[in-house]
């Protein structure tokens, strides 16, 4: 094991045990959240590079990682994993943090800062804003919790150059073999397999079949649902702590238009392309790192 990092468990409202890591002290507390199918792993360089200066926690969502999985599945919802963050930062006795989220992880931070703005210091958004193109969603929602087991570590890095090499272009073998490893496990009996619960992908493909409802409600009027934005706008336009947006160059998930409308609606928004990459930056690229440091350094 690292000795980057510690180890901890907590328990959420509903019993579930879940999992996070700690780096570094301090009174900064920089809270790392993930993407759909993504854990802790995916933080370990940042996290290692921010522990200097600040204290770095990064969970397992439920479901991912070395966290329980959900036996109700349609609980997979950012709502579920805000309230689990809630929780870690309770028992965590963390006031304030700086948050940086990755897509999902994005969302969970816009909604935190709807419910809870004075918690937040500041929020790094990782490719991802309020509004995803159909087209993306669509391809994002035809693989979640599908992919088969690969026979071997060598088998599932070259599953993932496959799918992602238009997110990731001109990447060594080691790049391909090192993702694999942050986002796969292996079984007892030696296959390999994404490392979450294949669930997570029929929750999602269910709040995309609700989309139509929920589009019917806002012409209505209603615009919260059990305290929660309907309109992740409604959730990013109520954002009044620092935000730095990172986006990749090519990504289908960010686009340019969305971006566009995030400016004029925040036009003190601080937003870094990072070249070579579409969704989503890994942060192991030096333009990310440095727009990361000097944001935090700033807040």
């Amino acid at each position: 094991m690292s000795m980057n990092y510690r180890e901890h468990r907590y328990t959420s409202h509903d019993g579930l045990s879940l999992y996070y890591r700690q780096y570094g002290t301090g009174d900064h507390a920089v809270l790392c959240l993930p993407g759909l199918t993504r854990n802790c792993k995916d933080f370990e360089g940042l996290a290692t590079n921010l522990s200097a200066d600040y204290r770095v926690i990064t969970p397992d969502l439920r479901g991912r990682g070395q966290s329980d999985r959900d036996p109700n599945w349609k609980q997979y919802l950012p709502p579920t994993y805000v309230r689990d963050t809630w929780t870690l930062m309770d028992e965590l006795g963390l006031e304030r943090v700086s948050i940086i989220g990755t897509s999902l992880g994005g969302l969970m931070a816009m909604i935190m800062a709807n419910q809870q703005p004075q918690r937040l210091r500041s929020v790094v958004l990782n490719d991802i804003g309020p509004e995803v193109p159909v087209a993306a969603t669509v391809r994002l929602l035809e693989y979640v919790g599908r992919t088969p087991p690969q026979p071997d570590w060598a088998s599932a890095a070259e599953l993932n150059r496959k799918n992602y090499e238009i997110a990731y272009p001109d990447e060594a073998q080691a790049f391909w073999d090192r993702q694999a490893r942050a986002a796969w496990r292996q079984r007892e009996d030696g296959q390999v397999l994404p490392d979450y619960d294949p669930a997570i992908g029929d929750s999602a493909r269910r709040v995309a079949k609700l989309g139509g409802l929920i589009r019917l409600l806002q012409r209505f009027g209603v615009r919260r649902l059990q305290g929660i934005n309907l309109d992740p706008w409604d959730n990013f336009n109520s954002m009044d702590m620092p935000v730095l947006v990172l986006r990749g160059a090519h990504s289908d998930i960010l686009t340019t238009d969305t971006l566009e409308k995030m400016r004029r609606a925040r036009p003190q928004l601080e937003v870094v392309e990072i070249p070579g990459r579409g969704h989503a930056p890994t942060f192991e690229e030096a333009p990310a790192r440095a727009a990361i440091g000097r944001f935090l350094a700033a807040v």
